[in-house]
């Protein structure tokens, strides 16, 4: 994010600073009074500033690049993590982690996009942004899981489908779409959290749950604001229009009843608290899989058709 776009955390990031820099002082030098002070200042500012936030500026917190990722799921919430590679076609990519871990004393699949943090794991994950062979690994990963009865928990953060000529060649429109009917009938549990960024087809081959959850600032749209904007009105600087007319933030896709339900989110993002993230996306979890587990496989497949049949509303 560049300094125009974030600025509005700019007074965040200044009483940070300031204090780490009296925390780093030695006990005994008067600077306990004032310490406190900022803790207060931090604590009231980022409830006002987190308080009003406009579409646009949801967006960039969603995309913040300190906002945990998929293995930082994995690490906080289960134990036994063994990840699978490669889609047994083409190759391996690494901007899709999946693999079976043990939670809350039960054995599930676990499928996420991964960013990667620093420029080289970012390049390495291409940012993100899946290729044909990352949805068809995790198409074969939810295969494994149905065949040993394990529930599917996804989690969802990728601005997109990677659009480069090699991913169109190995059939890119393809494997998206055959994720989204071979998840429609999935004999198992599959519950989807969108974690940060929710978007188009690259979002949705992981996202055809029983349950779909967002975080309180992750975004979910067809397309990016800067996308949209530039097709509507071929001007991007127009982004935030776009992403007011998008309905991408989550108490807007809880009120159209695209997702079923908002985790919050520690005031300033997850970004300022992981571990009570990753908690309380463990407990929904948890839940979700709790009320889904009596149902029988086809019980499962209807309730996901009735869900997604119920979306969108028509004028006569």
């Amino acid at each position: 994010m560049s300094t125009e776009e974030n600025s509005f955390e700019a007074p965040l990031v200044e009483l940070r600073r300031r204090i780490e820099e009296l925390e780093g002082y030695p006990e005994g030098s008067g600077h306990r009074q004032e310490l406190e002070q900022l803790h207060h200042s931090l604590k009231k500012t980022t409830k006002e500033i987190f308080g009003r936030l406009t579409p646009w500026q949801k967006t960039l917190v969603a995309r913040h690049f300190d906002r945990p990722y998929t293995l930082d799921y994995v690490q906080h919430l289960t134990t036994d993590w063994q990840e699978i590679h490669g889609d047994r076609a083409f190759g391996e990519d690494p901007s899709v982690v999946a693999g079976l871990a043990t939670f809350r004393g039960k054995s599930v699949a676990i499928i996420g996009h991964q960013k990667g943090r620093g420029t080289k794991e970012r390049i390495h994950r291409n940012f993100g942004q899946p290729r044909p062979e990352g949805y068809r690994k995790a198409l074969r990963v939810m295969r494994l899981a149905e065949r040993f009865r394990l529930p599917v928990i996804t989690l969802i953060d990728t601005p997109g489908a990677y659009p480069g000529i090699g991913a169109e060649e190995r059939g890119q429109a393809e494997a998206i779409a055959r994720n989204l009917i071979e998840m429609a009938d999935l004999e198992v549990p599959i519950v989807a959290v969108i974690t940060g960024e929710g978007g188009s087809g690259g979002a949705l081959a992981l996202g055809v749950g029983n349950r779909v959850y967002m975080l309180e600032y992750s975004i979910y749209s067809v397309i990016s604001p800067e996308g949209c904007a530039a097709i509507l009105w071929k001007d991007q600087t127009k982004k935030s229009e776009a992403a007011r007319a998008l309905k991408l933030t989550a108490p807007d896709l809880r009120q159209l009843g695209v997702v079923d339900g908002v985790i919050a989110e520690p005031p300033g993002g997850a970004h300022t608290d992981i571990e009570t993230v990753c908690r309380d996306v463990g407990e929904t979890i948890a839940k979700a899989l709790q009320e889904l587990e009596g149902m029988s496989a086809e019980e499962l497949i209807a309730d996901r058709y009735r869900k997604f049949r119920a979306l969108g509303a028509f004028a006569g």
